[in-house]
């Protein structure tokens, strides 16, 4: 993965030259690991004007939660534990002949970033925007590989937990096990935050879980998400307790999941955000619930769970192929509950079948 790095490094470096930076400083993590390939909490990465350098509070761990460093970059240590990197980045780029330094200022707070003019003021600071974040949106077949590998682990514990007696259970409870059962399965942890939510919690799309237990007749909708070498995936799912789901369980399920469906079949290169958005979006609101919809229909998923491209009616772009997103529509019924499927998918083209359906976990509506 060295030349991957390097070559990542290398598009970033002539974009900024273009821009007329001699360096640039990248300080937003998930952005220092998709430069330099892993790197200790608090590190950040120089390019240029010389070689590329990581300034590291602590030594690499090499521990796959934070990845493994480039070999061909040059390591720095901090002296101080406690010296802020930036700034010692904006003395090192200063000593090394750069007139101006582009910086990720939406990653910076004030006070970092007057600190970094005062530790060198003949350094111009220059903003390099969400440039690399850009440049993370299309993943590589091994990034890829990665994300698929971290929904397979997400399916496992998934299914494991169907296997599972749920009712009496707390939705904590669940999430718990849920979490470490993606651990078991090889996972570097979750990827976010586990949801697990019962009865009138069902649906909601950030629920917290909570001491209320499982009872007969709910819906449960759980949303996890497995993280392997820094890739995040996530799924959703909505099943209902007991023997059989009630009349108003049924069509609620059908059109969120016939909603699902169209958002998916929309995904294919070219196709604006807005639009796989609109197609997601439309069936639900033709029902009725529109009001109480999420803001957006999907996200790009990677090292972040929530990176771009945002799939959203105001979002603007066009989808690439190669591009991860996830599609999850949901509807929520104040009191009563409701459903959410959420999918991770690969943006293909037609002549290779397609989306690429990451998540296999089934979208039947289960009575568990």
């Amino acid at each position: 993965m060295s030349e991957v790095h390097a070559v990542r490094r290398g598009l970033l470096r002539d974009r900024c030259a273009a821009a007329g930076s001699a360096a640039a400083l990248v300080s937003r993590p998930a952005n220092v690991r998709y430069l330099a390939g892993g790197a200790p909490p608090g590190a950040v990465l120089l390019l240029g004007p010389g070689e590329d350098v990581l300034l590291c509070p602590r030594a690499p761990s090499g521990e796959p939660a934070n990845g493994r460093p480039d070999e061909a970059l040059r390591i720095d240590l901090l002296p101080v534990p406690d010296e802020d990197p930036v700034v010692a980045a904006a003395g090192l780029a200063a000593s090394a002949g750069a007139d101006s330094l582009a910086v990720e200022e939406h990653d910076l707070s004030v006070a970092r970033h007057r600190a970094m003019g005062k530790a060198a003021p003949r350094l111009r600071l220059a903003d390099l925007g969400f440039t690399v974040e850009q440049q993370r949106i299309v993943k590589d077949e091994e990034e890829i590989g990665c994300l698929r590998i971290a929904a397979e682990i997400t399916d496992q514990a998934l299914g494991e937990l169907l296997e599972s007696i749920l009712v009496g259970r707390t939705e904590r409870h669940l999430a718990l096990e849920l979490e470490r059962r993606l651990v078991d399965h090889g996972a570097d942890g979750p990827a976010f935050a586990t949801s697990v939510a019962t009865g009138p919690n069902s649906g909601q799309g950030r629920h917290r879980p909570s001491d209320r237990r499982v009872e007969e007749g709910d819906f449960l909708s759980v949303r996890l998400g497995a993280s392997y070498r820094g890739y995040r995936c996530e799924i959703g799912r909505t099943f209902v307790i007991g023997t059989a789901p009630a009349e108003w369980q049924i069509e609620l399920y059908d059109l969120v999941f016939a909603a699902q469906r169209a958002g998916r079949e929309a995904l294919a290169p070219g196709a604006a955000y807005r639009d796989v958005d609109r197609a997601a979006r439309y069936p639900l609101e033709s029902a009725g619930h529109g009001e109480g919809l999420q803001p957006r229909t999907g996200h790009g998923v990677g090292l972040e769970i929530e990176e771009d491209p945002q799939l959203a009616p105001t979002a603007m772009g066009k989808l690439d192929a190669c591009v991860p997103v996830t599609v999850e529509p949901g509807v929520h019924l104040p009191g009563r509950g409701g459903v959410r499927i959420d999918d991770t998918l690969v943006v293909r083209p037609e002549a290779d079948g397609g989306p690429e359906l990451l998540t296999m976990t089934t979208k039947e509506l289960l009575a568990l």
